[in-house]
This record gives structure tokens, sequence and C-alpha cells, in this order.
């Protein structure tokens, strides 16, 4: 049985096209991930799955009943599905101690004594927080303080929207590593939308990518990386190259259709070349910390490698690339 169904979910505003029929399953616990460039209809197809906002065509159904929007409910939203926008707000001049007691279903007196409740504040690492006032408080300890909020009701469904943006390496550590035990140790099914690869391909179970309000693709997210269906889909996931059929039949060994992306940590690279490698010149040597890219011009085309040794190449050096298969 699906904990959640999208059917066929459309919305059209004054511009024209937000989200043009979209479909998908999503089982209890299980993680998606929804990745699109900025406005491509992400955070309205979680606001209508929060019933939040009016799909213009289709439905939601979670737990099999159908998920109504503010058209048709006096106040909007379902009592088992969590959101958590980008862009939400916490009460000024109280405690972080008093918003939660305010939150917690149970009365003040009882929410003091909340054995469950202070164990959500462990581990969403706020209990250092909340005789803080909220005006006290840096960006990511806000979005951790708001996340607890929703989580003091028991939601089955989170919906998180952009949780890291606008956040320092720090704080944004930290809310990851919150949000894997939070998703983990309450079992709670749990959609993000995040601009960043590396915040949801280590994390998602699943991957829907959206363009202009249309799924362009799904699947793992080993899938979406290694096997994007176009150039936009590709990019959103990182760096990569792109192989057009005529080089790709004729160095490659691939018999295609179409143009191929493959992201640069599939080549390898090296100073003497070999049966099964290609003569190239470098062309930019860049340097990331952890590794170098190194852009190589083979035959009239640009491939980008992805190495940890740069071997002391420098522009203009001879080197070989080969393509790692399997």
């Amino acid at each position: 049985m699906y904990l959640l169904k999208v059917e066929n979910i459309s919305k059209q505003d004054e511009g024209g096209n937000v989200l043009v029929g979209i479909s998908f399953f999503l089982k209890s616990a299980q993680k998606l991930a929804i990745a699109g460039e900025t406005g491509s209809g992400k955070s309205t197809l979680l606001k209508i799955i929060a019933g939040l906002e009016q799909p213009s065509e289709g439905d939601v159904y979670f737990e099999e009943k159908r998920v109504k929007g503010p058209n048709e409910e006096l106040i909007p939203g379902h009592k088992s599905i969590a959101y958590l926008s980008q862009h939400f707000e916490l009460p000024h001049f109280l405690t972080v101690e008093q918003v939660l007691i305010y939150a917690n279903p149970l009365s003040d007196a009882e929410a003091e004594h909340d054995v469950h409740a202070k164990a959500l504040y462990e581990m969403c690492s706020i209990t250092h927080l909340l005789k803080r006032r909220t005006d006290q408080l840096s960006g990511g300890e806000k979005q951790r303080v708001a996340l607890t909020r929703l989580l003091l009701k028991s939601p089955k469904l989170l919906l998180l929207d952009e949780p890291f943006s606008n956040l320092d390496s720090i704080h944004k550590s930290t809310l990851k590593t919150v949000i894997e035990q939070v998703t983990k140790k309450l079992h709670i099914t749990c959609i993000m939308v995040s601009h960043d690869a590396h915040d949801t391909l280590s994390w998602a179970d699943n991957v829907l990518v959206l363009r202009n309000g249309e799924v362009v693709q799904q699947g793992s997210p080993r899938e979406v990386y290694l096997q994007p269906k176009n150039e936009y889909a590709a990019g959103l996931f990182g760096k990569y190259n792109l192989i057009d059929r005529g080089f790709a039949e004729k160095h490659l060994g691939y018999k295609i259709q179409d143009n191929l992306f493959i992201r640069p940590e599939f080549f390898s690279l090296s100073k003497t070349g070999n049966a099964f490698s290609i003569k190239g010149v470098v062309n930019k040597v860049l340097f990331f910390g952890g590794f170098y890219d190194i852009e190589i011009l083979v035959i009239n085309t640009h491939i980008t490698v992805k190495v940890l040794d740069a071997m002391q190449l420098s522009i203009g050096d001879i080197a070989y690339i080969t393509l790692r298969r399997g």
C-alpha cells in the first residue's frame, strides 16, 4: 500500500502552466528528492501535497484518502503532513522553550515533562537553545527549532522546501545530520526540495526531476546521476561531458542514437597512452581542494577529467584519457 499517491496533478495560473500532469507514488518511510531549476514548480507541488494550495487538475491521496485543498477546507492543511517552508517564521521575543510548549498538542503542564519532546530536542540538536529568545538564534538554529515544532505533532509525512538555503557549511552539516536522524529514528516519510545535488543524492531513495512543471526523469539517485535523460537533468547533478554521437562511436566504441553524458570521474588520465586511450592536449588545470578538474582538448572536443593527482600536468602538455567501463 502507498502512503502517498500523487495523480495527474496540474496547476495553472495567469502566467500559464506551473505543473503539468505530475504523478508518483511514495511508500511509508521512503525519502524522495525533488530537483529542478528555480521556477520549475517544486514548491508549488509541495504545497499541493500538503493541502495548502489547490491544484487545477488531479488529486493527492494520503493513506488512500484524498487530500483536500484550501478551496474545500476552512483551515487548509493535513494534520499528518508537515510542511516546512523556506520562508518559515517563529514568534518573536519568546524563548525557544515557550514556542515549543505552545506548539505541543499536550497541555502546558504535560508538555513541560513530555519525554517524547525532550527526545526530539536532543535529536534536533536544540536542547542548548531552549532558554534563548528566537531573535537571538542564527538562521540554522531557527531552522532546527521550526523543524522540531512540526515534529511535535508526530506527522507521518514531512515536506522540506529548500531546508539548506542560506545556511553556512557548519549549520548545513548539522541540519543534514538532524534530518537523517529524524527520518530514520522516527520512520517518517520525507520529500525534500533542494537545488544542490550534494544535499540529496546521498540521502534520497528516489529522485524526481522537474522542468517547467513537467517530470523529465524519475529514478534512483544512481540512475539520474549516471544516466541522465537530457542535458538539463545532467546539469542539475554536477559536471558532465557532452559527447556527440560521432565522437562516441569513433573513439569510445558506443553505438548510440543521441548524445552521451559522461561524468568527469569516469575518465582516467595518464601521461602515457595505450591501446584504449585517446591522445589530447591539456587545456585547463583547476584545483578544488580534494581533487582536480583537468580539461583535455581531444580532436575539437573538450573533455573534463576529475582526478586526485594532477601529475604535474600543465597547460599545453600531452595527456591520454581512457573511459572507465562498468
